[in-house]
């Protein structure tokens, strides 16, 4: 390993592997077929990126998000190494143009989705490239047990045909037993090695936190304002609200969401990276291959919908091998918004049979036919035109596109985007000078949070419904609205395209997914009581429970996880006086009972028992009728 050892200290800096990095490069470089299980922050990239530089040729790297390849490739390029991402936005020549590039231009890394590797003209490129390595990160995206599952990475392994005796690597930092096995029956390699390191984090502390003032808790957590931190929610609004709060409680703090323009979230993520702002509030798709080393705390501020997402989310925390704190701040009204939320819309086979036989019919393809046809689609249109519930619909719609009965158009999600380009206050005295508008505009800021600070994606057809217009007048205002540059607009006049893959046989193609939908949903009611079940279990080590949930046995308590620190904790004078500081500083303001005591305060229940229990003895407070608390006069 003399030359793997030169290249690392030439190219990372550093004179040591990490745990299991050696032993991946070697069998790769004895041309055998791994799959490497590796912790969040463990050094995956490393694994593929070092044995191709050490061989002639290209290694071939599919990867789920654009963000991550583009990082990736970003970083390559500063070390001097040439690489590219093929990315959405490219034309046929550019693609021509690049794919060439890596036939004759000496490059090392070629980064594409899963889905661009359908396309006839990379697959024949391909054939005239010297490859010396397939790597497949986030392998887990190919199991349908995964909780990332892509339909597209299941057809990866046409590559050992496409490029045969090529060694594959595929990766993966969450990844129960089931996923694995999935993983190995579907790259369906000759011969492949299972390597696995723990994904034990001994520097981070795994907590849960029930508070009924969720936001008055996060501030405790947050107790350095100078310390990074990322704070997970569940909605653009939420991300919105409380990056406000933290910024008026004197934090630096800024938001990423899905309805940032690109150019604005590359400055917001580039501004916390160089801690121009500490503190970044984000929807969950936020992280994926962000390699920022100096994280000190992860809050998860809504329920993760699956243990493999949260431990993913939380694992960015502490990269620097420093202490580091993932909390889950939560509350009793979290379980049934979890519920409600990814299991109240999962679609039964009387759903997709109703669904999949609409659609057809909106489309007019008879019976037989339609088979790699395409058609604009305004699913808004859709769900109105047959009343269909949208939450539920748009998970049927995934599922029959995971099962590749059609193929939606990344631009599924687009929309209608508005941005209000004056404040609020002179948007009132717009209005009311003009009465035409008040009605739509009220509609539309009452149900997109935001809409004044950021461009946001709005569903036209629902908010002309919401507020009894036609969508020809609201258009008309909308043009009118920016003429007067009250606001500015892009109109979507179609949410997507969706291709149809298979001939319309309504039974024949609905019937043999039964036991998909079936396993599907069993899958997800798993994993939601995977993490109910950890956010109610106080009695073994937090950081045991995840790793047992991935398969790992004999292991010991971590000592410093909320629930360690409760069971080793002695109720020494100083954590008394603590304890009593917090119970007179709520008694001072109001009355109120151990169960609101116990949501406030950031401490043991146990403990707060034995202060409250001391604090009587001494006639300090007394307790009312209810059981209510009071101090004495």
């Amino acid at each position: 390993m003399q030359n793997a050892q030169h290249i690392l200290k030439k190219y990372w800096g550093h004179t040591s592997f990490r745990p299991l990095q050696e032993p991946i490069i070697n069998r790769l470089l004895e041309q055998k077929n791994v799959l490497a299980l590796m912790p969040t922050g463990g050094g995956k990239s490393l694994c593929f990126q070092l044995p191709s530089l050490m061989q002639e040729g290209i290694c071939i790297v599919i990867s789920p998000l654009v963000a991550l390849m583009e990082d990736q490739v970003k970083g390559l390029q500063n070390k001097g190494i040439k690489a590219m991402a093929l990315t959405g936005g490219m034309g046929y020549r550019e693609l021509d143009t690049a794919l060439d590039n890596c036939i004759y231009g000496n490059y090392k890394f070629l980064y594409l989705s899963p889905e661009r590797l359908q396309q006839d003209l990379v697959q024949e490129r391909i054939k005239l490239m010297n490859v010396n390595l397939i790597a497949v990160d986030e392998a887990h995206c190919i199991s349908q047990w995964g909780h990332d599952f892509r339909p597209a990475y299941r057809n990866i392994s046409f590559l050992k045909d496409l490029k045969n005796g090529t060694p594959f690597i595929a990766l993966t930092a969450t990844a129960t037993l089931t996923v694995v096995k999935d993983i190995l029956k579907e790259l369906a390699l000759e011969d492949i090695e299972v390597l696995k390191d723990s994904f034990y984090r001994e520097n981070i502390s795994y907590n849960v936190s029930i508070a009924e003032n969720k936001f008055n808790r996060l501030k405790q957590l947050l107790k350095n304002k100078n310390e990074t931190a990322i704070v997970y929610v569940r909605s653009r609004k939420a991300s919105l609200e409380i990056a406000d709060l933290l910024n008026k409680s004197g934090y630096k703090a800024d938001t990423f969401h899905g309805g940032l323009l690109p150019k604005e979230k590359t400055k917001r993520l580039n501004d916390w990276l160089e801690n121009k702002n500490h503190i970044i509030v984000a929807t969950t798709a936020f992280g994926m291959g962000i390699d920022k080393s100096d994280v000190r705390q992860v809050v998860h501020l809504n329920l993760p919908e699956s243990l493999e997402s949260y431990f993913q989310e939380a694992g960015r925390a502490g990269r620097d091998g420093k202490k580091a704190v993932a909390t889950i701040i939560s509350n009793k009204s979290d379980i049934p918004v979890l519920k409600n939320q990814f299991l109240g819309n999962l679609p039964q086979l009387e759903d997709v049979k109703l669904v999949y036989k609409k659609l057809n019919t909106y489309f007019r393809i008879a019976y037989g036919e339609g088979a790699q046809t395409e058609y604009n689609f305004s699913f808004s249109e859709f769900c109105a035109q047959y009343e269909l519930p949208f939450s539920k619909t748009y998970q049927v719609l995934q599922l029959l596109d995971r099962c590749s009965i059609i193929k939606l158009s990344k631009e599924f999600h687009k929309k209608t985007s508005i941005h209000f380009t004056i404040s609020a206050k002179q948007l009132q005295y717009y209005v009311d000078q003009n009465q035409k508008y008040e009605n739509f505009v009220k509609t539309i800021l009452r149900n997109y949070g935001g809409i004044m600070e950021n461009k946001t994606a709005i569903d036209l057809a629902w908010v002309c419904k919401k507020s009894k217009l036609d969508q020809k007048i609201a258009l008309k205002f909308l043009k009118e609205l920016e003429k007067d540059q009250v606001l500015e607009y892009v109109f979507a006049e179609q949410d997507s395209t969706v291709l149809f893959l298979v001939p319309r046989e309504d039974d024949s193609v609905i019937f043999p997914l039964v036991p998909y939908i079936r396993q599907h949903n069993i899958s997800k009611q798993k994993k939601i009581d995977s993490v109910l079940t950890y956010l109610e279990n106080d009695s073994i080590c937090r950081s045991k429970q995840l790793l047992t949930y991935f398969g790992e046995v004999q292991i010991e308590n971590c000592g410093i996880c909320s629930v360690c620190q409760k069971q080793a904790a002695p109720l020494t004078n100083e954590l008394k006086n603590m304890i009593y500081k917090e119970i007179m500083k709520v008694l001072k303001s109001s009355e109120t009972s151990s169960q609101e005591l116990f949501k406030t305060i950031n401490f043991p229940k146990d403990q707060v028992l034995e202060v409250l229990r001391l604090l009587i003895e001494k006639e300090l407070i007394s307790i009312k009728s209810g059981n209510i608390y009071k101090i004495n006069k």
